[in-house]
């Protein structure tokens, strides 16, 4: 019988909660209606049934239900909240500030308003992976419009001091957008409390279905209004046109009130765990760093660079086994290193020789055991077949030798 894979990529997304399929089932076969059929018995039950689930995440992050608007998932609801804002407020600016540690989908949509003539500030982020408030202040002018910074980081899970960005965009007058899709359901997330105006998420990351997502656009104080980046019908007040779909808006509704049920007690049991991995493979190995900030990231996330090993080769040793990620984007054809820890300032070698440990509800103790066991081993099997490592363990400063191109 094959071995079980222990998946530690939560982070990328997490097992649908077999809960929340349960739910959804029913609305596949049973009751197909669409949720805008409003002149029968079925459009009504599918309309009824995302209505709950709308309140169920309302309920989560503590807003208003009409404040929730349907998309397909986080991207498509980064996109339009960064270029909704900008055609809705062309008349007040054309400034947005972000972060360089942002998710693509922030950093792409925010590079496709460059195009369209606005103006980006991307702000750096300090060693723990946090950004300047000072700097943020400092960079808005009377043109801003919109400040974008992620709650959580996906690649170290490093929190930002959202309660203080939230202060200083109130101050002058700006929109606060949070790409929040690490944190909800997770860990307490409540836009209205830290001033946050339009929040993104969605429903794979916390063990709902694929394809489904959401958008909170605040309603008073201030009214906030986005231009449609989708046309066709005006569903979701406007806002975002298409057909809902109503077996994934279900199951996203299900994980949202399983995660209120469970969530401290999930983050409890999991921030054990991953102290545990990290305390595990930073005792039996040397040279090895956490990255980003310890004191100010999620429970379940762990981020850890093996000198002088190539974080993809470690890969090979155990992936048939572990399911985690690595430092290193395949983007083309070259291995870039990982763009949020080289903004931590973090070297191309460590940044290539990182992993990110992302434990889930469904992660046990014996898979925390497994992963010292196999992660040590395959550190120590591809040092023992490095020159580098050996020339280190020489006391050679490798930091100190210039290598020849040829």
């Amino acid at each position: 019988m094959s071995q079980r894979l222990i998946y530690l990529d939560n982070n990328a997304t997490t097992p649908t909660d077999p809960r929340v399929v349960e739910t959804m089932i029913p609305y596949f076969y049973e009751n197909p209606g669409n949720a805008a059929s409003r002149n029968h018995p079925a459009g009504w039950v599918a309309e009824g049934a995302v209505d709950t689930a709308r309140e169920q995440l309302a309920d989560l992050i503590n807003v208003d239900p009409r404040e929730i608007i349907f998309t397909s998932g986080a991207t498509e609801s980064d996109n339009l909240a960064i270029k909704g804002v900008f055609e809705m407020y062309a008349r007040k600016g054309n400034h947005i500030i972000t972060a360089t540690t942002e998710h693509k989908a922030v950093l792409d949509a925010c590079k496709k308003v460059e195009k369209m003539g606005g103006e980006v500030t991307y702000l750096e982020v300090d060693s723990e992976g946090l950004i300047s408030l000072e700097a943020l202040e400092a960079a808005i002018t009377d043109k801003t419009i919109l400040v974008s910074i992620m709650w959580a980081n996906n690649e170290t899970g490093v929190i930002q001091p959202m309660k203080k960005i939230g202060e200083i965009c109130a101050k002058h007058g700006v929109l606060f957008m949070s790409d929040a899709t690490q944190a909800v359901g997770k860990i307490p997330v409540d836009p209205k409390e830290v001033g946050v105006h339009l929040m993104a998420w969605t429903s794979h990351k916390m063990y709902g279905p694929k394809g489904v997502g959401a958008l909170f656009v605040n309603r008073k104080n201030p009214r906030v209004k986005v231009t449609s980046q989708m046309d066709g019908g005006g569903h979701e007040r406007g806002m975002r046109s298409g057909t809902l779909n109503v077996p994934g808006i279900v199951g996203f509704g299900k994980a949202a009130a399983i995660a209120k049920e469970e969530m401290h007690e999930d983050a409890a049991r999991l921030a054990k765990l991953r102290d545990k991995l990290q305390k595990g493979l930073m005792d039996v190995l040397e040279e090895s760093y956490v990255n980003g900030s310890q004191e100010h990231r999620m429970p379940h996330v762990t981020n850890i660079s093996f000198k002088h090993v190539e974080g993809e080769g470690l890969m090979m040793t155990f992936n048939q086994n572990i399911a985690l990620s690595s430092g290193s984007a395949c983007t083309s054809a070259s291995l870039e290193p990982s763009y949020v820890l080289v903004a931590l300032g973090l070297g191309d070698d460590l940044a290539h020789s990182s992993l990110r440990f992302s434990l889930g509800r469904f992660t046990t103790e014996e898979d925390i055991d497994a992963t010292i066991k196999q992660v040590a081993d395959g550190v120590n099997h591809m040092r023992e077949l490095s020159p580098i490592w050996e020339m280190y363990k020489e006391g050679v400063d490798i930091d100190a030798i210039e290598w020849s191109e040829h």
